[in-house]
């Protein structure tokens, strides 16, 4: 069988476990969901399609590869990789050494494999970056492709203990922010200039045609690092990435996706660490996240974007993380118009000064969304500096996000969780008359140091099972 047909019968198969896992689900969600969700969890781990790559090696090096972290070796890894695929898949191999790159576009069946001292340089020369369909805060654009890339594709890996290193900073592409902390200054173009950002958010809320989105040059708007966009059955495993641009890992309509023992480290602006939307069946295990932004934030669309595309994020699991410094642990929102659901979290480590939340979940009427059944055990909080939990249907950023679209958040659940230094509230959470945070339940939560039990603003039915808070039990 070419490989043509290979991949298209991988994809099939993987298509049918997806509906065949998503029609399993659905049909257990009442009764699991109402004695043990967490079985739910295992019954979608355990049903999640694996990459799987043919023992062959292509070296970046036989394609003309230079490793002096200077040469621009775009090529090189467009053939190494064009010719791995071709043949039917296998390993593209990064040897120790530095590498200097634009982007890398990725194919069905290769994996990307860095040795343990290799690092990819990435360019700072933004015409590296071809346009490409790709997305910007959660609105659909033709833009600076992502430094990584693979759209369409199906079994694709980026594994290996290397470095992708994104070589931004208040120099270059964090300027494009418009902060101050971030190099900008008066005069400097950036992505708040009236024709960039706003021009891209007003033709997403007029309907333009993605393909009329046409962006890229002198607009300012930064890529994004590492980008699956409609693929199916990945891995990234083991790799460090440092020094982002913007948003670093990136699923977007993407399903049965593996991120497996990586490490980020990237302090710029919007520099979130995993940011999976409109996606489904995504586990995110054994990695640290320490950023400038939410450590993992999942999406489902910007408003008008988002419910004309209308993917729902569900079946996120997350564990064994650590998080270090952001802005949350475990995120969900803005960008959330979509909708979220069955997301799971267990046996994290989150601490630090720098970290402001554990939990949150971020809407407003703007966005609207509907996010549930969300599951949470088994969390070690050392320091937040804001609270533990925050649930806010009334994000506020970039002005005014008042809608006509009423979020619904619900059913959020916290189980064997110890904080020693809870910041300013357990729990922030603020609903609509109309629509207010309903069933949130906290059980054997134990939370130190905090200066307030809650803060809440139309909530129906908080819950409190064996729960302390500063050393008192909370009815």
């Amino acid at each position: 069988m070419n490989p043509d047909k290979v991949t298209a019968f991988k994809s099939i198969v993987s298509a049918c476990v997806m509906v065949v896992l998503t029609i399993s689900c659905s049909k257990k969600t009442t009764s699991v969901s109402e004695s043990d969700p967490w079985r739910r969890m295992e019954f979608i781990i355990k049903n999640l399609p694996k990459t799987n790559f043919q023992d062959k090696t292509y070296n970046i090096d036989d394609f003309g590869a230079v490793a002096d972290g200077k040469t621009l070796n775009t090529q090189a890894f467009q053939k190494a990789i064009q010719t791995c695929s071709s043949n039917g898949g296998g390993k593209v191999l990064v040897p120790n050494g530095k590498y200097l790159t634009g982007a890398i576009h990725l194919e069905s069946n290769v994996n990307l494999h860095l040795e343990d001292q290799a690092e990819i340089l990435f360019s700072l020369n933004p015409k590296d970056y071809p346009i490409v369909h790709t997305s910007w805060e959660g609105t659909e654009v033709m833009n600076y492709s992502p430094l990584i890339y693979a759209k369409n594709k199906t079994n694709v890996a980026i594994t290996g203990k290397g470095t992708l290193n994104g070589q931004a900073d208040n120099t270059n592409w964090w300027i494009w922010s418009g902060g101050k902390n971030y190099g900008w200054k008066k005069g400097i173009p950036s992505q708040n200039d009236p024709q960039n950002r706003e021009v891209l958010v007003d033709m997403a809320e007029r309907g333009t045609p993605v393909n009329e989105r046409v962006f890229g040059e002198g607009r300012y708007l930064r890529p994004n690092f590492i980008e699956f966009f409609e693929c199916n059955t990945v891995l990234v495993k083991d790799i460090t990435v440092i020094n982002a641009p913007f948003w670093i890992l990136h699923p977007i309509k993407t399903n049965n996706m593996i991120i497996d023992g990586v490490t980020v480290n990237s302090h710029g602006p919007n520099n979130d660490g995993c940011d999976p939307e409109y996606s489904q069946n995504i586990i995110i295990r054994n990695c640290t996240f320490n950023t400038g932004d939410d450590c993992i934030a999942i999406k489902a669309g910007r408003d008008a974007d988002g419910r004309r595309v209308a993917i729902p994020s569900k079946n996120i699991i997350v564990q064994n993380c650590k998080m270090i410094d952001g802005h949350g642990g475990v995120v969900i929102g803005s960008e959330i118009s979509a909708g979220v659901n069955n997301v799971f979290v267990e046996n994290c480590v989150m601490d630090s000064p720098n970290l402001d939340r554990a939990i949150r979940i971020k809407t407003n009427s703007k966005r609207g969304g509907i996010i549930e059944d969300v599951f949470v055990r088994n969390l070690e909080v050392g320091t937040v500096k804001e609270c533990v939990l925050k649930l806010n249907m009334f994000y506020n950023v970039y002005g005014s996000q008042t809608g006509n679209f009423i979020p619904t958040i619900r059913n959020i659940h916290l189980e064997n969780v110890n904080v020693k230094n809870g910041g300013k509230y357990s729990i922030w959470a603020e609903g609509y008359e109309q629509s207010p945070v309903e069933n949130i339940t906290l059980t054997n939560v134990k939370i130190e140091k905090v200066d307030s039990i809650y803060l809440l603003k139309n909530v129906k039915n908080l819950k409190f099972n064996n729960t302390y808070i500063n050393g008192n039990k909370v009815k």
